[in-house]
């Protein structure tokens, strides 16, 4: 290929490789696969994902950045016309694995027992093993302390799949604030992205 690639041809290549690509793509992924053969700098580099998501930003499909990289994603303002696409309904969470996840994302790492004990009943086993098969949540570490029990936190997988760069961007919470509250803004501010172009049709998930 050619050293000298001009501005319209890098956008094309960042265009077509975060629209084919399985996962979201990252710059240095980028400069590692389609740009491997070019003399592109990562600012420039960054200068043409700015520009993308410039353009894209009024549009149906919009170029966002997640804790995995880029992706494209449908327009929140249209996801729930979207929903209607699919036959299959959208993936449902009982009240105690949405609780069980809230608590170890605000307070990771965070071990099963200290779950339980803010929950006040025991975590099922089942929503541990569906959250870590989501792979939304894994083990970080174990507390040091008789027995050693596992420590869990949340992925890049559990950010990508909410739409989060980074843990700052959960909803802040007021200080002292119910469990409650807490399982309820998780659900009502993020559980809408199961109707997104960005995401598949989920198995329902109720213990």
């Amino acid at each position: 290929m050619s050293e000298s690639l001009t501005d319209d041809k890098l956008l094309q290549l960042i265009e077509a490789a975060i629209f084919c690509a399985d996962s979201p793509l990252t710059v240095e992924k980028m400069k590692q696969t389609v740009l491997v053969d070019q003399k592109v700098t990562t600012k420039r580099v960054k200068i043409a994902l700015e520009k993308l998501q410039e353009h894209y930003d009024n549009r149906g499909i919009n170029l966002v950045k997640v804790a995995s990289g880029y992706r494209f994603e449908a327009a929140k303002s249209i996801s729930s016309s979207l929903g209607y696409l699919w036959t299959e309904r959208p993936a449902k969470y009982s009240r105690a694995l949405l609780e069980t996840l809230a608590l170890i994302a605000y307070n990771q790492p965070i071990t099963r027992g200290e779950i339980e004990d803010v929950r006040g009943v025991s975590v099922s086993t089942n929503i541990i093993r569906t959250l870590t098969e989501r792979n939304w949540v894994k083990v970080v570490g174990h507390k040091e302390v008789p027995g050693r029990p596992s420590l869990f936190g949340t992925t890049n997988a559990f950010l990508d799949y909410f739409g989060l760069r980074n843990l700052s961007q959960l909803p802040q919470l007021m200080e002292p604030e119910a469990l409650e509250t807490i399982t309820r803004r998780l659900e009502n501010e993020f559980m809408g992205v199961d109707q997104e172009a960005s995401t598949s049709t989920e198995t329902n998930y109720t213990n």
